[in-house]
């Protein structure tokens, strides 16, 4: 009996000892088992404080750049948690965040661009009171030297007119003037009076059409923005050419420069504030604000015309287009006055170097052999019983001097004339 003991002994032991080994085995697979879930959760935990510090500090500020440009905005980094409910909350703070940046950009857009309105409004009234005393004071002063210098400031007014009124028809005001249907080339021709280097532009023209009424101060306005800018970035010695062409379904008004040019990402940005299709944030016009591309862009959008440009200009500048549907176009002959300079009563800007572009006082002789003072370009010849010259005929520039002695002698012979007639009071009727 007791030599059974010992071998009952072992058996007990090597069972213990297996048990034993068995929960050894399984609680290790369990704590690795606890490991590689905790190494997983401290990953995750890791990766979404990541996309945290990711979200605060890269892309929310990129939403506020974007708000202010066209800055790229970058997505999460993992892209396992944008299916999950911790990335859904996160895209959803992003999507408040744009939101709230939106309304803050369109309240500020609107605030600015209702103050730009208001002033604008103001210095216009300030521009037209300034031309007014400006026209006095040409029919009051015979002096030459008096006179071009009035003339100076006639042409440095009209600028000043112009700007402020392309600036408030952006901030969503309208040209506050209605015109009479006028020829293309007077409308170009009155666009070129409102520039500063107005010298430096050569119109050409192969288009007898005239521009609808509604049309012609919103198109005056584009063509001078086109032919500003043209001008301002080239060289002082160079011209800027304007070609008027017939097209299939209306007339394009092309301007050639031989500026800078513009590089790919330039184009594209005009392309876009030209489109007249997106709306233009005043807060993005750069500072200083360019303001011209987006009052072109304004302008055709509203108004129905349409304006593009590239780099193909055959001088190595750049080639703008303006092109005018038939929709705005008629054959009817305008024999009035060409448009004058804006805010212009009497004599507007210095004559312009393009041909029969002068909106100032051309004379002419009374039968009395008094010099007379009137409107005249050269495409209205007929008005007089003369025929019309061609409108690619080039004219005569005048000086400003010779301008403002013809116009001293004008206001001098109409004094003399008044001085020397005889007393007509109290002379019976017939």
């Amino acid at each position: 009996m007791t030599q059974h003991i010992p071998e009952a002994v072992f058996w007990c032991l090597a069972a213990v000892t297996l048990a034993g080994v068995s929960l050894l085995v399984r609680q290790y697979r369990i704590t690795a088992a606890l490991r590689r879930r905790l190494t997983i959760h401290e990953a995750g935990l890791l990766a979404r404080e990541e996309e945290v510090r990711h979200l605060s500090e890269v892309r929310l500020p990129a939403l506020v750049e974007a708000a202010h440009g066209s800055a790229p905005v970058p997505g999460p980094l993992d892209a396992d948690l944008a299916g999950t409910t911790y990335g859904k909350n996160l895209q959803q703070i992003v999507e408040q965040f744009t939101g709230a940046a939106e309304a803050t950009r369109s309240r500020a857009d609107r605030s600015a661009k209702a103050t730009l309105k208001s002033a604008m409004r103001a210095l216009q009234a300030l521009a037209n009171e300034q031309q007014v005393s400006i026209s006095d004071m040409q029919d009051r002063h015979d002096d030459p030297d008096v006179l071009r210098d009035l003339l100076e400031i006639d042409h440095a007014n009209a600028q000043f007119g112009r700007r402020t009124q392309a600036i408030a028809m952006l901030c969503g005001s309208w040209p506050g003037r209605q015109r009479t249907a006028s020829p293309l080339l007077d409308v170009v021709r009155g666009a070129t009076s409102r520039i500063r280097d107005y010298r430096r532009v050569k119109v050409h023209s192969r288009v007898d059409m005239d521009v609808v009424s509604r049309a012609v101060e919103p198109v005056v306005l584009a063509v001078a923005e086109l032919l500003d800018n043209a001008a301002r970035h080239s060289r002082p010695n160079t011209t800027v050419e304007v070609g008027i062409q017939p097209a299939h379904n209306g007339v394009s008004i092309v301007v050639d420069d031989a500026g800078i040019g513009m590089d790919a990402r330039e184009t594209e940005e005009a392309g876009r504030r030209l489109s007249g299709l997106v709306d233009i944030d005043i807060n993005k016009l750069g500072s200083p604000p360019q303001f011209g591309f987006a009052v072109i862009g304004a302008l055709a959008a509203r108004y129905g015309f349409s304006v593009s440009v590239n780099t193909q200009s055959p001088y190595g500048g750049v080639r703008a287009v303006l092109f005018l549907p038939n929709a705005l176009l008629n054959r009817v002959r305008f024999m009035g006055p060409p448009i004058p300079a804006l805010g212009a009563e009497t004599p507007p800007a210095p004559e312009p170097a393009s041909p029969g572009a002068s909106e100032e006082a051309a004379p002419s002789s009374t039968a009395g052999g008094l010099p007379k003072r009137r409107r005249c370009t050269q495409q209205h010849q007929a008005a007089d019983g003369g025929p019309e010259a061609p409108a690619s005929t080039p004219a005569l520039v005048r000086p400003a001097a010779e301008t403002a002695s013809r116009m001293g002698a004008f206001a001098r012979g109409t004094r003399s004339g008044r001085d020397s007639s005889p007393d007509t009071e109290g002379t019976p009727q017939e």
